[in-house]
């Protein structure tokens, strides 16, 4: 494990985007290091379709939801 170092204001992206989706700054910097090089290695799959193989990789199911059409 080392120390990445980043400008103050990526700094605080990063702090302001881990209070929303309740991660610690490390986790939220990890998740955006890992679907960064998701995306780079995968360009023709939209983050939904990663996000997805991620989530069956890990053994979740979610179905899709149903929208109304009004």
């Amino acid at each position: 494990m080392g120390i990445v170092n980043i400008d103050d204001d990526l700094h605080e992206q990063v702090r302001r985007a881990s209070k929303v989706s309740y991660r610690s700054i490390n986790a939220q910097a990890a998740f955006w290091i890992k679907v960064g090089i998701l995306c780079e290695t995968n360009p023709t799959l939209s983050f939904a379709q990663i996000m997805e193989g991620e989530l069956r990789s890990a053994g979740v199911s979610a179905r899709p939801l149903a929208v109304d059409a009004a």
